[in-house]
């Protein structure tokens, strides 16, 4: 039976919140045209109304994937940064290159607990790529 990588993932790739860890809310997958703290797919979500992309990865596209492995590894990395986020408090913090918005109006921020990078403990499972990314999902291996 296939488990998610919440279910699976080692405790060592959970962090532990820190104290400049201030930003926490119950995320559940976004439905309807009413966004406010929801996620998009695993690298978009809605955080109090502001429509957050986490600047630092790139995941598969689960709104118009190129073929049926990438629409599920886009499912599971959907569902794996939701876990990550209700796990407990979360730092956003700017975008280290500058920019502030992408070319979408989403805001670029880096997504950190404790210190580590959200965005890295996707790409160390699988279910994301460091941005900008050149994998094509359709063709990768192993996942």
């Amino acid at each position: 039976m296939w488990r998610s990588a919440a279910e699976t993932a080692p405790p060592s790739s959970i962090t532990s919140a820190s104290p400049q860890d201030t930003q926490s809310a119950q995320f559940g997958a976004c439905s309807g045209p009413v966004r406010v703290t929801c996620v998009v797919d695993g690298d978009t979500f809605w955080y109090r109304g502001d429509k957050i992309r986490i600047a630092d990865i790139d995941t598969p596209e689960t709104g118009s994937p190129a073929c049926a492995r990438e629409a599920e590894l886009g499912r599971r990395a959907t569902q794996r940064l939701q876990a990550l986020l209700n796990q407990g408090p979360f730092t956003l913090a700017p975008n280290p290159d500058g920019r502030d918005m992408d070319r979408y109006g989403r805001k670029l921020r880096n997504v950190t607990r404790g210190g580590q990078s959200l965005g890295a403990i996707l790409v160390a499972e699988g279910l994301s790529d460091v941005w900008p990314s050149s994998i094509d999902w359709c063709q990768q291996a192993g996942v």
